[in-house]
């Protein structure tokens, strides 16, 4: 199990990175190329953070799961059902907000979709931060001596 709870560890922190590179980085900047050249730049970012994303959250939800089967001797369920529930938390915000905000975005630069994709960003960059507390948890719940 200790392998599990490292790649969980280590995918959720890699994700907790990259939010708030997003948030406080990437989707400001959003409004700053232009509105002859955005569209090109929408399509870039969503191909380009997609290949830099998919693999990480991709072992986080896998290793979400394999927690949630088969918690860790000595974990409390309770932090598992949290770690579970952090992690659902960015997959319903981008299915709910960011996918059709980057859907409104791809056909160019467009204020109030702009603003609610920042806006509701911060629900996953909560959520990611909170799982990231939760994951560094497990693994130090895991590797403790007994």
């Amino acid at each position: 199990m200790v392998p599990v709870v490292v790649a969980h560890a280590v995918s959720t922190l890699f994700m907790v990175g990259m939010i708030w590179t997003i948030q406080l980085v990437h989707y400001p900047l959003f409004a700053a190329v232009g509105p002859d050249r955005f569209p090109a730049y929408e399509a870039a970012h969503s191909a380009r953070i997609t290949w830099v994303i998919v693999l990480p959250w991709a072992i986080q939800g896998l290793t979400t799961l394999a927690l949630l089967l088969s918690p860790p001797a000595g974990v409390p369920r309770t932090l598992v059902y949290a770690a579970a529930a952090l992690a659902a938390i960015p997959v319903v915000v981008t299915i709910a907000f960011s996918v059709p905000a980057h859907s409104v975005l791809s056909g160019g630069f467009d204020a109030a979709a702009h603003a609610r994709l920042v806006g509701t960003n911060w629900l996953r960059t909560a959520a990611w931060t909170a799982h990231g507390g939760v994951a560094t948890a497990l693994l130090v719940l895991t590797l403790r001596p007994r």
